[in-house]
Protein backbone atom coordinates (compact mmCIF):
# COMPACT_ATOMS: atom_id res chain seq x y z
CA UNK A 1 0.00 0.00 0.00
CA UNK A 2 1.09 3.22 -0.91
CA UNK A 3 0.41 6.92 0.27
CA UNK A 4 0.91 9.73 -2.09
CA UNK A 5 0.64 13.35 -1.25
CA UNK A 6 0.85 16.36 -3.20
CA UNK A 7 2.54 19.53 -2.27
CA UNK A 8 3.45 22.60 -3.73
CA UNK A 9 0.42 24.11 -5.10
CA UNK A 10 -0.72 27.74 -4.98
CA UNK A 11 -1.52 30.82 -6.97
CA UNK A 12 1.34 32.08 -9.67
CA UNK A 13 0.82 35.48 -12.21
CA UNK A 14 0.60 33.95 -15.77
CA UNK A 15 4.31 33.71 -16.74
CA UNK A 16 5.47 32.37 -13.49
CA UNK A 17 6.32 29.21 -11.91
CA UNK A 18 5.81 26.09 -9.30
CA UNK A 19 7.00 22.94 -8.14
CA UNK A 20 4.55 20.54 -6.89
CA UNK A 21 5.72 17.28 -5.43
CA UNK A 22 4.63 14.03 -4.93
CA UNK A 23 5.80 12.11 -1.69
CA UNK A 24 5.54 8.53 -0.97
CA UNK A 25 5.40 6.62 1.80
CA UNK A 26 4.77 2.69 2.81
CA UNK A 27 5.69 1.12 -0.45
CA UNK A 28 9.01 0.52 -2.46
CA UNK A 29 9.07 3.51 -3.94
CA UNK A 30 11.38 2.54 -7.19
CA UNK A 31 8.51 -0.73 -8.16
CA UNK A 32 6.06 2.59 -9.00
CA UNK A 33 5.76 4.92 -11.97
CA UNK A 34 4.40 7.87 -11.51
CA UNK A 35 1.82 10.14 -13.12
CA UNK A 36 0.51 13.89 -12.78
CA UNK A 37 -2.65 14.42 -13.64
CA UNK A 38 -5.06 17.64 -13.40
CA UNK A 39 -7.96 18.17 -13.53
CA UNK A 40 -10.29 21.88 -13.99
CA UNK A 41 -13.49 23.05 -12.77
CA UNK A 42 -16.30 21.18 -15.14
CA UNK A 43 -13.68 18.90 -16.72
CA UNK A 44 -12.74 15.28 -16.62
CA UNK A 45 -9.08 14.51 -15.04
CA UNK A 46 -6.32 14.69 -17.89
CA UNK A 47 -3.22 13.60 -18.17
CA UNK A 48 0.00 15.69 -17.56
CA UNK A 49 3.28 14.31 -17.31
CA UNK A 50 4.48 10.85 -15.86
CA UNK A 51 8.24 9.11 -15.12
CA UNK A 52 9.14 5.60 -15.05
CA UNK A 53 10.54 3.58 -11.99
CA UNK A 54 13.98 4.60 -12.69
CA UNK A 55 13.34 7.87 -14.34
CA UNK A 56 14.17 6.86 -17.41
CA UNK A 57 11.40 7.54 -19.56
CA UNK A 58 9.25 10.61 -19.21
CA UNK A 59 6.16 11.71 -21.05
CA UNK A 60 4.18 15.23 -21.29
CA UNK A 61 0.93 16.13 -22.91
CA UNK A 62 1.65 18.48 -25.59
CA UNK A 63 0.01 20.98 -24.19
CA UNK A 64 2.82 21.48 -21.35
CA UNK A 65 6.07 20.47 -23.84
CA UNK A 66 8.96 22.76 -23.05
CA UNK A 67 7.12 24.39 -20.16
CA UNK A 68 6.71 21.33 -17.43
CA UNK A 69 9.16 19.18 -16.51
CA UNK A 70 9.09 15.66 -14.50
CA UNK A 71 11.61 14.22 -11.92
CA UNK A 72 12.22 11.77 -9.90
CA UNK A 73 14.56 11.14 -6.48
CA UNK A 74 13.95 7.30 -5.60
CA UNK A 75 16.56 7.63 -2.57
CA UNK A 76 14.08 10.42 -1.43
CA UNK A 77 10.64 8.63 -2.32
CA UNK A 78 9.78 11.63 -4.33
CA UNK A 79 8.36 12.93 -7.55
CA UNK A 80 8.55 16.68 -8.91
CA UNK A 81 7.12 18.62 -11.33
CA UNK A 82 8.59 22.06 -12.14
CA UNK A 83 5.94 23.95 -14.01
CA UNK A 84 7.12 27.33 -15.82
CA UNK A 85 5.94 30.26 -17.88
CA UNK A 86 2.77 28.78 -16.35
CA UNK A 87 -0.95 30.07 -18.06
CA UNK A 88 -4.14 30.87 -16.97
CA UNK A 89 -5.43 27.36 -18.74
CA UNK A 90 -2.87 25.49 -16.34
CA UNK A 91 -5.02 26.34 -13.72
CA UNK A 92 -6.88 22.57 -11.74
CA UNK A 93 -6.35 20.70 -9.00
CA UNK A 94 -3.02 18.24 -9.40
CA UNK A 95 -2.70 14.74 -8.55
CA UNK A 96 0.11 12.43 -8.38
CA UNK A 97 -0.77 8.76 -8.98
CA UNK A 98 1.87 5.48 -8.69
CA UNK A 99 1.57 2.75 -10.73
CA UNK A 100 2.77 -0.61 -9.54
CA UNK A 101 4.49 -3.11 -11.57
CA UNK A 102 6.99 -3.83 -14.44
CA UNK A 103 4.68 -4.01 -17.60
CA UNK A 104 5.73 -1.75 -20.23
CA UNK A 105 5.24 1.67 -19.51
CA UNK A 106 4.58 3.48 -23.05
CA UNK A 107 2.55 7.08 -23.38
CA UNK A 108 -0.33 5.07 -23.99
CA UNK A 109 -0.13 3.24 -20.68
CA UNK A 110 1.12 6.46 -18.44
CA UNK A 111 -1.60 8.61 -19.58
CA UNK A 112 -4.51 6.47 -18.85
CA UNK A 113 -5.54 6.90 -15.54
CA UNK A 114 -7.23 3.28 -15.13
CA UNK A 115 -3.41 2.27 -15.00
CA UNK A 116 -2.83 3.29 -12.26
CA UNK A 117 -3.46 1.72 -8.33
CA UNK A 118 -2.48 4.73 -6.00
CA UNK A 119 -3.36 8.27 -5.82
CA UNK A 120 -3.11 11.33 -3.57
CA UNK A 121 -5.48 13.77 -2.70
CA UNK A 122 -4.64 16.89 -4.82
CA UNK A 123 -3.28 20.28 -4.75
CA UNK A 124 -4.95 23.54 -6.44
CA UNK A 125 -2.86 25.51 -8.85
CA UNK A 126 -4.33 28.50 -9.83
CA UNK A 127 -2.72 30.99 -12.60
CA UNK A 128 -3.71 34.68 -13.20
CA UNK A 129 -3.77 36.38 -15.92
Amino acid sequence: QVQLVESGGGLAQAGGSLRLSCAASGGTFNSYAVGWFRQAPGKERDFVSAISRNGGATYYVDSVKGRFTISRDNTKNTVSLQMNSLKPEDTAVYFCAARWGYRAYTYGAAAKDSEYNYWGQGTQVTVSS
